[in-house]
């Protein structure tokens, strides 16, 4: 006997809301959705409107109990800094979504809209969806109010350079633009001697240091002064300086070596001729072309001074020049400079021209230098040196003339010149009138150094016409397509038409 067994469809069952009759599903309250809603109000005791505090100077939000932060609109962080402040509230529910609710960004206004779930009536489980109204207060934190106040800085760069001339510098300054370091720096103020950067915490003070540490050969001192404690938490207010000095030597200084350090180098001649200044000092033989870098520790370990000042330039007239082909090197000599080529000429005072005076030297301008050429130039046989190292030499070891760079028309440079850099936004004072005429030398320092330019951004100047790169005088000049860093292509180059293809 076989038993038939028939599938059975088994529906649920509905039963009447017990306040309204309205038939639905079984549950443990035995009420419907609308009637529950109506009792009870999960969201009770949630704030549907807070205050929420915004720095305008630095674009931060608050974030209890003493943090400020950055916050997009619309971005997650915001998002969680929004549920922190109803976090209490919060905790006696079950947070299912949240996001925010679009509004205008200058509304003064953020809306977060929750979904929560809570149990209710008899285990019933409830979902609420509602929208919390975040009122946006203008606040000022800490550091905008040191600011305002005058009295902000916690750390400060003291920059130092014991020297008349200032193309280390500005230098440095394009260095700094370049790599941003400036962009933590409260404030910078420009005195006669150096620089001093001011910032709000001591790490971007030390960042600052280890940036110059590795550019510009230096040493550096650190210091701090107490300025409040709190014995009670055991906290301290300290302001902190940082005094960076920066060897006192520029670009197209003469210098004097002391024996122990011109032999260390190659056996190379105590007076040199200083080409650049980056990370070391780059020193050149005019006698030999022999060059030799100098790094920080190894000038403050055996310190020499510049020989003569930048005003005491003279300028010579070459009356013969001749390129030295064959040269005996010495035991031990170190390494030639390949871009200079050794050359023995005689010149002639421009001040003496009604004079048969003439000077003989050699010179490392071999390869630039011309009878009737135009030099600038140290005079030692008439300078008074006062240098310890210079006063022991042989008289016969002294150079009668150190030929520094060739001499250009400075005025149709200036005319032709365009190109520009930037400069730092600082405070000046105490600016002496010669600061332009170094600043110009500098501009002609990057012309004739292509090493020095790598690490500057040069920018078109478009308020001055684009000419070709002859020059009647062969004056170096920086090509155009080194320039690029500020060139519109559409614009400048191929004009209105250019423009429109591009867009």
């Amino acid at each position: 006997m076989e038993y038939m067994t028939e599938s059975t469809n088994h529906s649920p069952g509905h039963i009447l809301c017990c306040e309204c009759g309205v038939p639905i599903s079984p549950n443990p309250a035995n009420v419907c959705v609308a009637c529950l809603r109506s009792k009870v109000d999960i969201s009770q005791g949630i704030p549907k409107q807070v205050s929420i505090s915004f720095c305008k100077q630095c674009q931060r939000y608050f974030q209890p109990p003493g943090m400020w932060v950055q916050c997009a609109l619309e971005s997650r962080e915001l998002l969680a800094l929004c549920l922190k402040k109803i976090k209490a509230p919060l905790s006696k529910v079950r947070l299912v979504d949240a996001g925010f609710v679009w509004t205008e960004p200058h509304s003064k206004r953020l809306k977060v809209k929750l979904t929560v779930q809570k149990e209710v009536m008899n285990g019933a489980i409830l979902q609420q969806v509602f929208v919390v109204d975040y009122v946006v207060q203008s606040q000022m934190c800490g550091d905008c109010h040191r600011v305002e106040a005058k009295d902000f800085w916690k750390a400060v760069v003291q920059v130092r350079q014991k020297t008349l001339h200032k193309k280390t510098f500005y230098y440095l300054e394009q260095l700094i633009l370049k790599y941003g370091v400036h962009q933590n720096t409260l404030r910078i103020k420009e005195i006669h001697d150096g620089l001093d950067f001011y910032y709000s915490s001591k790490q971007h003070a030390q960042k600052m240091v280890e940036f110059l540490q590795c550019t510009v050969p230096c040493r550096c001192k650190a210091s701090q002064r107490l300025i409040s404690q709190d014995i009670h938490s055991n906290t301290y207010n300290y302001k902190s300086t940082f005094s960076v000095e920066i060897v006192p030597i520029c670009k197209d200084n003469v210098v004097c070596l002391s024996p122990k350090l011109a032999q260390s180098l190659g056996n190379m001649s105590q007076i040199c001729v200083c080409i650049r200044v980056t990370s070391a000092i780059h020193l050149i033989d005019p006698n030999t072309l022999q060059v030799a870098d100098v790094d920080g520790s190894t000038f403050w370990s055996h310190p020499f001074n510049s020989l003569c000042h930048p005003k005491q330039l003279e300028e010579f007239i070459v009356m013969e020049c001749s390129v030295v082909r064959d040269l005996k090197r010495s035991a031990g000599a170190g390494v030639i400079s390949k871009k200079h080529t050794l050359g023995e000429v005689w010149v002639q005072k421009t001040s003496e021209m009604n004079t048969d005076k003439q000077y003989f030297c050699r010179t490392h301008l071999g390869h630039l230098l011309n009878p009737g050429d135009l030099v600038l130039g140290f005079d030692l046989a008439n300078c008074n040196l006062n240098d310890e190292h210079v006063n022991k030499m042989k008289s016969d070891k002294v150079p009668d003339v150190v030929l520094i760079k060739k001499s250009y028309d400075r005025t149709k440079r200036q005319r032709r010149r365009n190109w520009k850099l930037k400069e730092l936004a600082r405070d000046r004072e105490n600016m002496d009138t010669d600061d332009e005429r170094q600043y110009q030398d500098f501009l002609e320092d990057l012309e004739e150094d292509e090493a020095i330019r790598k690490n500057v951004n040069i920018y078109r100047d478009s308020t001055i016409p684009v000419e070709s790169d002859t020059d009647d005088e062969g004056a170096p000049r920086i090509s155009l397509a080194e320039m690029l860093e500020d060139l519109h292509i559409s614009q400048d180059a191929t004009g209105a038409e250019g423009a429109a293809m591009m867009a």
